[in-house]
């Protein structure tokens, strides 16, 4: 299936976009087309879009995360940039996004499936599915609680182990947790 192409007249109507952060000095000469009732500027070029909001994430009906260049504090007003390639359809009833897991930094995220190579394996779910899977990851990567009662002799190998179940399989938690019972 071919990706629609988002531009400044669609781009915030059911899309997923991963936004990069620059310095408010890139929209210093630019004009502004547009400011939301939520008090987010818009500034179009032919590249893309820039975007200066306090809040990411989730907006109206989109998926927009946000990469910072440095730890971003909520409520802090950050300038966005995103190419109209970077743009992607997204609603939350299909299978659309998968997970990625940094271990070392303990860092989750979704991606959207048209976002990179399609690689085989990859678990594809819904916006629900997606954020529901996050939140376990995290607790299996942050707590100790879930794993009171399983058989093991190496809790990070155990985290790992449970955690790549739960990224590359659609068997939920408790399913997963009972094969190290």
């Amino acid at each position: 299936m071919l990706n629609k192409t988002y531009n400044k007249l669609n781009f915030h109507s059911h899309t997923f976009c991963i936004w990069k952060e620059v310095l408010e000095t890139e929209i210093q000469e630019l004009k502004l087309h547009f400011k939301s009732k939520h008090h987010s500027y818009y500034y179009f070029t032919n590249d893309g879009v820039y975007r200066f909001s306090n809040h990411w994430g989730r907006v109206a009906n989109c998926h927009w995360r946000l990469i910072p260049l440095a730890n971003y504090k909520s409520q802090k007003a950050i300038v966005g940039f995103a190419p109209w390639g970077d743009f992607y359809a997204n609603d939350d009833a299909n299978a659309l996004f998968f997970i990625k897991v940094n271990y070392r930094t303990r860092e989750v995220n979704f991606y959207h499936k048209h976002t990179s190579e399609l690689i085989e394996n990859l678990v594809f779910r819904n916006a629900k599915e997606t954020a529901k899977t996050i939140k376990i990851i995290k607790q299996v990567l942050i707590e100790k609680e879930w794993a009171k009662h399983l058989n093991y002799t190496d809790l990070e190998v155990l985290r790992k182990e449970i955690v790549q179940e739960l990224v590359n399989s659609k068997l939920n938690f408790l399913e997963i947790k009972r094969k190290f019972q």
